[in-house]
């Protein structure tokens, strides 16, 4: 009988792009995705983060409310992969040993062999590489969505952060050669596709590997000339990369959307210094004024990590200061924890968490209000919104439908009498405003079908498993692509901050 999978998904747009990669190679060797409301699988993969706080205590968790399904499921097996694992290696098998394969970033394609191999010998398999064996965009992948597509530029990290443990699991920066990216966007545009996120641990160093620093608005430019692409963006960059070239291929390339996420960590000098950030807040808000020249309707969003040990009252309100001057429409703001393996995890001068919670609370209180204000500017102005499905979680409840404008903010629309399908483009006029989402509940200005929309009709998705990108498939359900990062940005709680750039 054939087996069934199913993957479970923490952290980072990179570790879901990794997942869609596993279920591509999953079903490559025959497996079938678990059928929705099926209450369990023969194959569980975990894909971990090791970045967000307890994320061990998370895993564990529910490897031991697994322990008795395996027991009760002859044949079943456990597989955990990701940062978690490439962290913790055989400790994971020691705590449970039920589990039948421990796999590392490095090796995602080892997957199918290291289960069989589980199966065959009866015990635990567990194998770690320290350096990457094959980009993971040359895998089959199993994409989530019709519409949007993320596509992997570079993996690891050549930074040296010191609250940052990503380079220690995904290893020092690899890129793609431009033409193989260009390839993997034409293909998916091809099939219907009409955004795509690059993606990339430190995005704007892309080139660094081989010799062409220009790399990145080079390739910006090229992605504007592919037939179909309608949408490009771009995660997450690094203040210290970032270049007049850049801005300039950004506002000169109409697919690119007027939307920069822009990690800024801290407003005080001092704190960036500490953190090993090579710049500083007057660069990083000369930056934002460029862009802000070139695209004056950009939406700018950033990360904020609060309570970073040694910071002081005078270095929080440096960074109070910093985001009223920067004027981000969002912000994913993280209270600092500890996290074993960084720098940061044994400096002195440990901030108590009562002073990082206020100051986090005080934080949001500011950026919330600034959201809400840019949010108000766009009430009575039409925007074009790409239709997903289950960014709006009261759509049910409301009979709206939701999607991303081009600026990455979340509209929620009435679509009245029109069948808009996700994948399908609107045109909607923005009547209320929220800090974290927009409504617009008038008649639509506009309704344009798509590619992209009749595939989603059909079930199918981009890029199938076992073949080359843009080939067709029988896809899973459609999730939308927008900011990075997931949950609501300017009220989440992040405490181990080691994968934010």
């Amino acid at each position: 009988m054939t087996r069934s999978y199913a993957i479970r998904t923490y952290g980072c747009q990179m570790n879901a792009h990794d997942s869609e990669r596993l279920a591509g190679m999953l079903e490559s060797a025959g497996y079938e995705p678990v059928a929705d409301g099926a209450d369990q699988a023969d194959v569980i993969v975990f894909n971990t983060c090791a970045v967000r706080e307890n994320a061990d205590n998370r895993l564990y968790g529910n490897l031991g409310h697994l322990r008795p399904v395996k027991d009760a499921h002859p044949g079943m097996q456990i597989a955990v992969g990701g940062c978690l694992a490439q962290k913790d290696r055989a400790e994971i098998v020691r705590r449970a040993p039920w589990v039948d394969v421990v796999f590392g970033t490095h090796n995602l394609g080892s997957l199918p062999a290291l289960l069989e191999r589980a199966r065959h010998n009866e015990v635990a398999q567990v194998e770690i590489k320290e350096s990457l064996e094959v980009f993971p965009s040359s895998l089959p992948a199993r994409r989530e969505s019709a519409y949007s597509a993320w596509v992997s530029i570079s993996v690891g990290c050549n930074n040296t952060c010191t609250f940052c443990i990503v380079p220690s699991l995904r290893g020092t920066e690899v890129d793609r050669r431009p033409g193989d990216v260009l390839a993997e966007v034409s293909a998916l545009a091809a099939e219907g596709v009409l955004e795509v996120t690059l993606l990339g641990q430190n995005v704007n160093s892309y080139g660094v590997e081989f010799g062409d620093r220009a790399a990145f608005g080079k390739l910006l430019r090229a992605c504007g000339e592919i037939d179909g692409l309608e949408r490009l963006r771009f995660t997450s960059p690094h203040p210290r990369d970032f270049t007049s070239d850049v801005i300039t291929a950004m506002a000169e390339t109409p697919v690119v959307c007027p939307q920069l996420h822009m990690p800024l960590q801290s407003g005080s000098d001092a704190v960036l210094k500490a953190m090993r950030r090579s710049y500083r807040s007057a660069r990083y808000l000369s930056i934002l004024d460029e862009v802000r020249a070139a695209i004056p309707h950009a939406s700018i969003s950033t990360d904020i990590i609060v309570g970073f040990p040694g910071e002081t009252e005078a270095d929080f309100e440096a960074t109070l200061d910093v985001v009223r001057a920067a004027r981000f429409s969002s912000a994913y703001t993280f209270q600092y924890s500890p996290r074993p393996g960084t720098p940061a995890a044994t400096l002195a001068d440990q901030v108590p968490k009562e002073v990082v919670t206020q100051r986090y609370q005080r934080l949001v209180a500011v950026q919330e209000e600034i959201s809400w204000e840019l949010n108000r500017e766009l009430v009575g102005r039409a925007v074009e919104v790409l239709v997903a499905q289950g960014e709006g979680r009261k759509d049910g409840a409301t009979n709206r439908l939701s999607g991303r404008a081009r600026d990455g903010r979340l509209v929620h629309f009435a679509p009245g009498e029109a069948q808009v399908r996700p994948g399908d483009l609107v045109e909607a006029t923005i009547t209320y405003a929220a800090p974290h989402h927009l409504v617009a509940d008038g008649p639509l200005v506009g309704h344009r079908l798509t590619r992209a929309g009749d595939l989603y009709g059909t079930g199918g998705s981009a890029g199938s498993a076992g073949s080359e990108p843009g080939a067709g498939s029988d896809g899973p359900r459609v999730t939308g692509l927008g900011l990075p990062g997931i949950g609501r940005p300017g009220a989440r709680s992040r405490t181990s901050v080691g994968g934010t750039r």
